[in-house]
């Protein structure tokens, strides 16, 4: 386990790890703390067999308000800041996009269950995700135009990926703050809830897949669907589907699957995705395909 946490909640049970954003009396505001404590929980959860899926979500009646604004009109302004690095003397980077692409990288399945209102970052951290459902009462906005700045969170790359290009750029333009029931007619997300059957719903999903799949197997799968939105040909997906179907098709994993189908039972996977990812794991670092 992890060491306890001060702006996050971090639990594990059966075989979910749930991640609390738990700055409740701040609406979940986001700060350098908890961008940390969010990468070294994803960290973890990586790294822990026990762990099959992870479900994001915030405490209270929020799930994250953005960016902390109690520095006032220097918020934004990094060399004002004593408590955030300086991009002087190197290539500053953005925290919101350190989440995203600590989240990006994960080997383990991602759902936010969002409770609440969840804007800026709080709203841009979960593009990300894998699947996104939503509280009857949450409410979501791109408000970075309203704040003189502009999408962080590498929210430029997936929210039209996710929701198309002129839906990404109405909620962008605007920077307006909308229901839940248009985030779920933009796509969005998936589903909503009541607020009461909403960590409910979302642990029903991850275990379904928790009970039923090979753990190194939906994380290359979870890497192989999300790389490929940006892949410019198909011959890409057919030169990484023919290495996975030929390493996992001699794997252990492929044997039991095999076999739980035919004595109708369910399958006992024993590799890990932490320790036996197949050797082209991560493929796309390579320079190019052998």
């Amino acid at each position: 386990m992890p060491q306890p946490f001060s702006q996050i909640l971090y639990e594990v049970e059966d075989r979910i790890a749930t991640i609390t954003l738990n700055r409740p009396e701040k609406l979940n505001a986001f700060t350098e703390t908890m961008l940390q404590e969010l990468i070294a929980a994803f960290d973890a959860a990586d790294a822990d067999d026990d762990v099959r899926v992870v479900i994001v979500t915030g405490a209270g009646r929020a799930f994250c308000a953005g960016a902390d604004l109690s520095a006032g009109g220097k918020t934004f302004d990094m060399d004002a800041r004593e408590d955030r690095e300086s991009p002087q003397g190197q290539h500053w980077r953005d925290g919101g996009g350190k989440v995203s692409l600590r989240i990006f990288e994960s080997r383990k399945p991602v759902i936010a269950a969002v409770n609440g209102p969840a804007v800026g970052v709080g709203v841009t951290m979960q593009l990300p995700m894998d699947i996104r459902l939503a509280s009857t009462e949450a409410r979501f906005g791109f408000v970075f135009t309203r704040r003189g700045v502009v999408p962080e969170a590498c929210s430029s790359w997936f929210l039209p990926r996710v929701v198309g290009i002129s839906r990404a750029l109405e909620w962008v333009y605007s920077g307006k703050v909308f229901p839940a029931q248009e985030a779920l007619e933009g796509g969005l997300v998936r589903e909503l809830c009541a607020p009461d059957a909403l960590l409910p719903r979302a642990r029903e999903i991850a275990a379904e897949i928790a009970e039923n799949t090979a753990p190194v197997s939906v994380a290359l799968s979870r890497q192989m669907l999300w790389r490929m939105l940006g892949a410019d040909h198909p011959m890409e997906a057919h030169k990484i589907d023919s290495r996975g179907i030929f390493q996992r098709g001699r794997s252990a994993d492929a044997y039991e699957g095999v076999q739980s189908f035919l004595e109708k039972r369910k399958p006992e996977f024993t590799m890990s995705a932490a320790n036996d990812m197949p050797d082209f794991f991560p493929w796309w670092k390579e320079r190019e395909f052998e």
